[in-house]
């Protein structure tokens, strides 16, 4: 069956050479959640780095989750736009980074580290998917996050949010954030109370 097989492996590689390297990619998803799925299992949720077309997917994705959820008008999809440009610009990959949480090619949440600067690390847009909501995705991508920044040797981490967005808040407290101010504010067509939290990493 040699020569078999080897003529196999010949025309496969013949059809994945004529793929971009983004198409291979999602291809290897999909026979992935293929896979999963003729097995009976759910296809499982991935956090990877950014790649191009990751950016439009979350400002897309956050703006129809504020929307639907809290009715924050088209302010806060520019809001998040001028913010994934800023990190597309000039982000230091050393420094940091954007976390994807990737599903059979799909952007299903998002969380960044960005430099405050003065050695502190910032969170930014963090969100989850309604479908993957009570799964625990929020929690693995804010730990990655905060796992990145005490390797990049910054000394803390601060993040900026509202009070209303209650799952979020659950999860920074949890990770041991303090609340350090408040702040009222009209944003995004409604009245908002802006919270900055802080979490200090200590000694290694």
């Amino acid at each position: 069956f040699a020569p078999y097989d080897a003529a196999s492996r010949d025309e496969v590689a013949g059809l994945l050479a004529r793929l971009r390297p983004g198409d291979r990619e999602r291809l290897v998803g999909a026979m992935g959640e293929v896979q999963a799925l003729m097995a009976g299992e759910e296809p499982a949720v991935v956090i990877r780095r950014h790649r191009p077309g990751d950016m439009g997917a979350i400002i897309a994705g956050q703006a129809r989750v504020y929307a639907a959820e809290y009715g924050w008008n088209d302010e806060f999809e520019a809001l998040a736009a001028e913010i994934g440009a800023a990190f597309l610009r000039k982000n230091d990959p050393a420094r940091e980074r954007a976390f994807i949480a990737d599903l059979g090619g799909e952007v299903v949440g998002s969380v960044f580290c960005v430099d405050a600067g003065e050695g502190v690390a910032k969170l930014r847009m963090l969100y989850v998917d309604a479908s993957q909501r009570g799964t625990g995705l929020g929690k693995r991508l804010v730990r990655e996050c905060i796992a990145f920044a005490r390797e990049a040797g910054y000394s803390g981490m601060m993040l900026w949010t509202n009070d209303c967005l209650a799952a979020a808040r659950g999860i920074y407290v949890a990770e041991g954030f303090v609340l350090a101010s408040e702040d009222r504010h009209h944003s995004f067509g409604v009245d908002l109370v802006g919270q900055t939290w802080t979490l200090n990493f200590g000694p290694a």
